[in-house]
């Protein structure tokens, strides 16, 4: 096949997130496979306007906040003239509308919906504008075949109307040779560990908020926070506010041999995000042989199985997140059967199969436009 993947940002966008290692990791596997993929992205700067990244040819071009209006334009110009077999269209952020002009077969990929959470992270302003270009999903992408990479994400799309037959579930997983798939040694003082990008939405306050609570009953205990933002400044704040900055350390962007070694070293990792599309972290957290305590959130629910590879507490419960902190760590036997469960867990999810699923599906949407001519 020859595919064309339309995304706002690329796997080396400091923007990127999970949706990018999503597609990266699923497309490169393909790339390998025989296919030809192109990844058309808006531009960084420092990288170069077109490059062979593990296969994926990656074309940047165009503003970061204005990249919508270049797809249509590029369409017209230059990829209508390519002969693409299928077009993908990753569906985030503000959508492209790929459905009004692309004629060639389509398929959108969706992670999750911001709906009224981007207000939180946004302001008022630029969140109505998210808002109301995802309401119009609603319409313009109603006959499109998708893959979403959970059970919660297809529930969103199904109460807005869409049909259960144009979805298929290819989640996110991990490369179990990256990682030691086992349990390893912990730190000699108890260990939390938050590991994601620091933006609001993300709620890692409310882990700083619990871990003071945890401190009065473990004061030995220390946390972790791994990942750079914009939120970073006001977490800061909050621990010299609740007076912990000595036991919270900020550790930035970390490679990812080491975010292997401070995971596996953890006791646990918290995941307080009000939203999430699936939850990689969590599972990259299980392969490190570390249990996560999540919120029970759309999209991280998928990725935890309660009992097994951690624990769910309900968003926002400050009190309910301390709780679970303190038990995880005071009680030994419950940290090493939810860690054991982890690596077990973590092992169910693998990029080659979901790789596989991706093909198959595009054949069928190849398959299916050409049947309806």
């Amino acid at each position: 096949m020859n595919i064309l993947i339309i995304n706002w940002q690329d796997i080396k966008n400091p923007f990127g997130g999970g949706a990018e290692t999503h597609l990266h990791e699923i497309f490169k596997r393909i790339a390998a496979r025989g296919h030809d993929v192109t990844l058309y992205c808006c531009e960084v700067p420092g990288l170069p306007r077109e490059e062979v990244l593990d296969g994926i040819r990656i074309i940047r071009e165009g503003n970061r906040n204005l990249f919508n209006f270049y797809v249509p334009l590029r369409y017209f110009s230059r990829f209508k003239k390519e002969h693409y077999d299928i077009i993908i269209d990753d569906v985030n952020k503000i959508p492209f509308y790929t459905p009004l002009y692309v004629r060639e077969p389509l398929l959108g990929i969706s992670h999750h919906f911001f709906g009224s959470s981007i207000f939180l992270e946004a302001g008022r302003i630029a969140g109505s504008y998210v808002y109301s270009a995802e309401k119009l999903v609603n319409v313009v992408y109603k006959k499109t075949p998708f893959a979403v990479v959970s059970e919660s994400t297809l529930k969103e799309f199904l109460e807005r109307g869409f049909p259960r037959e144009n979805f298929t579930i290819i989640p996110n997983c991990i490369t179990p040779g990256d990682f030691p798939m086992r349990v390893g040694e912990k730190n000699r003082v108890p260990t939390v560990t938050y590991f994601g990008r620091l933006k609001k939405y993300k709620s890692a306050d409310h882990l700083v908020k619990a871990f003071a609570i945890v401190l009065k009953e473990i004061p030995k205990a220390r946390l972790q926070i791994l990942g750079t933002g914009d939120f970073r400044p006001e977490l800061e704040r909050l621990t010299k506010e609740l007076q912990i900055e000595e036991e919270v350390k900020f550790f930035g962007f970390v490679s990812d041999e080491q975010k292997i070694e401070l995971l596996s070293a953890a006791h646990c990792m918290v995941n307080p995000s009000m939203k999430e599309g699936w939850g990689i972290t969590n599972i990259e957290a299980n392969a490190c042989g570390t249990p996560v305590i999540s919120a029970n959130v759309p999209g991280l629910r998928d990725s935890m199985s309660e009992g097994q590879n951690g624990l769910l507490y309900e968003y926002g419960d400050i009190t309910g997140l301390a709780r679970a902190i303190i038990r995880v760590l005071k009680n030994d036997a419950l940290r090493q059967e939810l860690s054991d469960g982890a690596v077990a867990w973590a092992k169910t999810f693998d990029w080659d199969d979901s790789a596989t699923k991706m093909i198959e599906l595009c054949e069928r949407v190849i398959a299916g436009s050409k049947n309806s001519f």
